[in-house]
């Protein structure tokens, strides 16, 4: 008997999610309540891609788990970066090195690279930040067939120290300077922004500046350029509008709450517009990345 399209998709994702203990390595502190913390899960880590995320077992007094971006992977373990929202990433905390965490991941449709279009324009916002640095960190494998710039914002403190950019980036002020250390190791330019007025930093919203950077761009680099974002949906809807004005394929990495994260109860469904018509689709596993243009705002 032939299989439905949703049992042939269910076919598509087994033995792609594990479920494994994972073992904390490191938690790096940060103001705003926020954490960056090294799990090893080696399963996890050889399978995922930039978009992936995971689904974490906060504490074995919470039946629920958590889902978050996946940072980037290291060897046999992923970063995952975090700031206190509710109880259960309060008690996510908590965990200190050697602390055994269940992970349930990779999951998610990642992003996808075109080689048509090498300007890869990364916006990321507060906690949308981790997939920009994942797909950064792909990319720099590849140097000379990639060029990305990152614009990241917050309005909380960001999760690393600020550093003053040697790279320079046309059509970006030259007093914003503020980049990622991280990035900036890699050979990567990036800005900064925030309404809080912190040293270095655009003054304004990611879409601001990336508006006049795309200005900045001849027509040659602009038809060669694709934007990536992940964020809050506010920002997200304002990328996409900036993404239709200079006519530009986009994608982008939704944030929905779910509970389970594998399918089965689509708690996280959200409005898609596909060929056939208006669809409710997963975050989970039809997302989170999905074609700016055919979301439903």
């Amino acid at each position: 008997m032939a299989l439905s399209a949703a049992q042939q998709k269910a076919q598509e994702n087994r033995d792609t999610i594990f479920v494994e203990d994972g073992e904390v390595v490191a938690v790096d502190t940060f103001a705003g309540e926020q954490f960056i913390m090294r799990i090893r899960a080696p399963k996890c880590a050889a399978d995922a891609e930039p978009g992936s995320f995971v689904h974490l077992t906060c504490d074995e007094s919470l039946p629920m788990r958590r889902p978050l971006s996946i940072m980037r992977t290291d060897e046999d373990c992923i970063d995952v970066l975090y700031k206190i929202v509710g109880e259960g990433l309060r008690l996510l905390a908590r965990k200190k090195p050697g602390d055994t965490i269940s992970v349930l991941g990779p999951i998610g449709k990642p992003f996808e690279f075109n080689e048509d279009r090498p300007n890869t324009l990364l916006i990321g916002g507060g906690v949308g930040i981790p997939p920009m640095v994942f797909i950064a960190e792909r990319l720099r494998h590849e140097p000379g067939k990639w060029q990305p710039f990152a614009i990241l914002g917050s309005e909380i403190p960001f999760p690393f120290e600020l550093q003053a950019s040697r790279l320079v980036v046309p059509g970006v002020p030259a007093d914003v300077s503020s980049t990622m250390p991280l990035l900036e190791d890699w050979g990567i330019p990036a800005r900064l922004t925030s309404l809080q007025g912190y040293d270095g930093c655009f003054e304004g919203y990611v879409t601001v500046l990336a508006d006049a950077w795309l200005d900045a761009l001849p027509l040659e680099a602009l038809a060669k350029t694709e934007i990536f974002a992940c964020g809050p949906t506010p920002m997200l809807r304002a990328v996409a509008d900036l993404a239709a004005r200079h006519d530009l394929p986009c994608q982008v990495s939704l944030e929905e709450f779910m509970a389970c994260a594998v399918g089965g109860c689509a708690g996280c469904a959200v409005r898609i517009m596909t060929p056939a018509g208006e669809a409710m689709k997963r975050v989970c596993v039809d997302g989170p990345v999905f074609d700016a243009a055919s979301v439903v705002w």
